[in-house]
């Protein structure tokens, strides 16, 4: 089967894609809990290397800024919290074909499945109408994150790095404590920690995120 719903084409072609072959799009919609031939992670992998190379063509065109940076902008904005807030921004999740249970479990609300899913169009995108198609959609749907200057600040675990050093502490030490839920809807807990300072805890639906949330915090409490 690769009929797309009238309702998923009219979507896609509101948002900015153009389907032509249809198998391609049916594919990027569907999560492995379907238990179907083809899923979305192979079009998520192409995906995300398009993702990568439209925002880096972006910085680098409209920035002077020095390689560190721009790898510093470019991590914030091709990151799968980015890809998972403009997922919720055009309304993605109706769409994503997922099994009852894993929605159930919170799969269509989470940022994993989200971003991934948004990676994956962005694949069917490039190969069903090239790069510079792929890359215009990128700049219009990424055009927010681009202005509102994400990335431009540090990254919570570089700036507390740095704090630590520049008040002759240990290196702050990563933790995880808790990891709960389903693979597609995990939850993890990771608590950091700066010898003869203090630690704080933070969750999120990654283990990178819920490290950066941990050092945001410790930031805020004793930064």
């Amino acid at each position: 089967m690769s009929a797309l719903a009238p309702e998923t084409r009219e979507w896609l072609a509101k948002t900015g894609f153009t389907v032509k072959n249809e198998a391609l799009w049916f594919a990027a919609f569907t999560h492995g809990s379907m238990g179907e031939k083809r899923d979305y992670e192979r079009l998520e992998f192409l995906g995300d290397r398009v993702l990568g190379l439209s925002i880096a063509d972006w910085l680098y065109a409209q920035s002077d800024a020095p390689e560190g940076k721009l790898a510093q902008r470019l991590n914030a904005i091709v990151s799968r919290a980015m890809c998972a807030t403009i997922a919720r921004g055009v309304g993605l999740a109706p769409h994503i074909r997922i099994s009852k249970q894993a929605s159930s479990d919170g799969g269509r609300d989470s940022d994993n499945i989200l971003g991934d899913v948004m990676e994956a169009l962005l694949g069917a995108q490039f190969l069903d109408n090239g790069f510079d198609a792929s890359r215009d959609l990128v700049r219009l749907l990424w055009r927010p994150a681009l202005e509102s200057g994400a990335g431009k600040s540090k990254h919570p675990k570089s700036a507390l790095q740095e704090w630590a050093a520049g008040n002759q502490r240990k290196p702050p030490e990563y933790e995880l404590i808790d990891r709960s839920g389903p693979d597609h809807a995990a939850r993890f807990t990771v608590r950091v920690s700066v010898h003869r300072v203090g630690a704080a805890e933070g969750s999120a639906g990654s283990k990178q995120e819920a490290e950066k949330e941990a050092a945001r915090k410790f930031m805020e409490k004793f930064g």
